[in-house]
């Protein structure tokens, strides 16, 4: 019997073959792909699977090959494999695939995400582990506390049958507060909200009782795209989004550049991309291309309770220019004729030291706040978190980051304006009671983790 603990992810390597039409295909793909496996920013070096599925599907097409896929599966299985792509994953039917092991990977990966999504145990980045097993062998994973073993024995089994029984029980208990209101035992009302980069992750979480989308990240629209995507594109998209979750749905405007780049638009290098030419700052600087989103935006606003949220933010001066943009396309809007919500709200991220110091000079002037602790943290304690080097001090229930939310709150609240959080924190469990004493408004996470939440929140 082995167990084995994961502690790591690897990242693929290049694989070479001989020159012929398959070999271009495959040097273009991998060119491409080692473009985002070279990221710095670790979401983004995930994608590198997704050009290589393209690629794969590519091949398949033009070779006419028929291949076995993993909706072949009818009988209970634990899938391990070097990587799977999101083609692969996407027909996978819950029902048979118990778990997901593979050796590549990491906890922004689309396997993840998609295996959290359809309520799939995963572990990525476990190196070796092919290595370790044949087909048909018996495995026993728990993906929670991270850990796998290998030709387990009865006592083995035995234990953890226990332990998915127990899961089992607390997944339905949670059902039943899906049908309650996210209030405190004082009788506050918070907003639980998901953060998505697509309509597909909202249909699967409509069932979970959501008050809205708290992040609708954009920029998932220009980098799956061979050109910046047209006004029609956008629009297409957000009303949708609209639709699909009238109540709420913040979309975030674009957040690229420096370590996200585009296949179609060429950045300079930059030795600190996180410093760098990105966000908000390519927005005010590209006027025609923010326009085109901001029109798309606005027009989606027609169907459904939109919201503006800015990124990056290190000025007033930037946010007063921000607003102005959408103002000039309002205007463009109501010469054309076309309807939209007039007092659409815009936000912005909290996100920059700037923002902390600043949080009561962007109360004026923002009709809503929300927290981005993924680079709050960063930025606060000057620590990369793409950096594993340096992982351990990568820390959100530092007191410093702490002391930033609560001044964040506070500002907000001065100006009467709804605080909410986007970044992982806010789903963390173990951070709920405490945000709730310091008074944010709007918790927005994972769909995974809503109903843990709630029930914190309901206590």
């Amino acid at each position: 019997m082995t167990e084995i603990k994961v502690e790591k992810t690897v990242s693929r390597g290049v694989a070479v073959a001989p020159r012929n039409v398959q070999q271009a295909i495959d040097e273009t793909v991998e060119e491409v792909a080692e473009i985002f496996g070279q990221m710095e920013d670790e979401y983004m070096r995930e994608r590198k699977a997704d050009v290589l599925d393209i690629g794969k599907r590519f091949l398949i097409k033009c070779k006419k090959i028929t291949v076995q896929d993993l909706a072949s599966i009818c009988e209970p299985v634990i899938i391990v494999a070097r990587d799977l792509f999101p083609s692969d994953t996407v027909k996978m039917n819950p029902e048979y695939v118990k778990g997901i092991i593979t050796e590549e990977g990491g906890i922004t990966s689309h396997v993840s995400i998609m295996a959290k999504n359809y309520g799939i145990p995963a572990l990525t980045g476990v190196a070796g582990i092919l290595g370790k097993l044949e087909d048909g062998s018996t495995v026993c994973m728990d993906a929670a506390a991270g850990n796998i073993v290998l030709d387990p024995d009865a006592a083995v089994l035995q234990e953890f049958e226990k332990r998915k029984q127990e899961a089992l029980k607390e997944q339905e208990e949670l059902k039943k507060y899906r049908a309650m209101e996210a209030v405190t035992p004082e009788g506050k009302r918070i907003s639980l909200c998901i953060n998505v980069g697509n309509t597909e992750e909202m249909k699967l979480a409509l069932d979970k009782n959501i008050d809205g989308v708290g992040l609708f990240r954009t920029e998932f629209l220009y980098m799956e795209n061979t050109h910046f995507p047209t006004e029609e594109e956008q629009f297409a998209v957000y009303k949708e989004a609209a639709q699909l979750c009238p109540k709420e749905v913040t979309i975030r405007t674009l957040d690229i550049g420096g370590d996200k780049s585009l296949p179609y638009h060429e950045f300079e290098p930059e030795e600190n991309p996180f410093l760098g030419w990105r966000a908000i700052r390519i927005s005010l600087d590209m006027p025609d291309l923010f326009c085109t989103q901001l029109r798309a935006i606005l027009r989606a606003s027609a169907f459904g309770h939109i919201r503006i949220m800015f990124p990056m933010m290190i000025s007033v001066e930037e946010l007063v220019q921000a607003k102005e943009m959408v103002e000039k396309c309002k205007e463009e809007l109501r010469k054309e004729q076309v309807t939209f919500d007039e007092d659409v709200e815009m936000g912005m991220m909290m996100e920059t030291p700037a923002s902390v110091l600043l949080a009561e000079d962007f109360a004026r002037e923002a009709d809503f706040f929300s927290i981005a602790t993924n680079d709050l943290t960063q930025y606060i304690l000057a620590v990369d978190r793409g950096n594993k080097r340096i992982a351990s001090r990568y820390d959100s229930f530092h007191p410093a980051v702490w002391k930033a939310i609560a001044a964040i709150i506070r500002a907000g609240h001065k100006y009467n304006r709804k605080v909410g959080m986007c970044g992982e924190l806010a789903g963390d469990v173990n951070a709920v009671s405490k945000l709730l004493e310091l008074g944010l408004d709007e918790f927005s996470m994972s769909a995974g983790n809503i109903d843990y939440v709630r029930r914190m929140i309901i206590g």
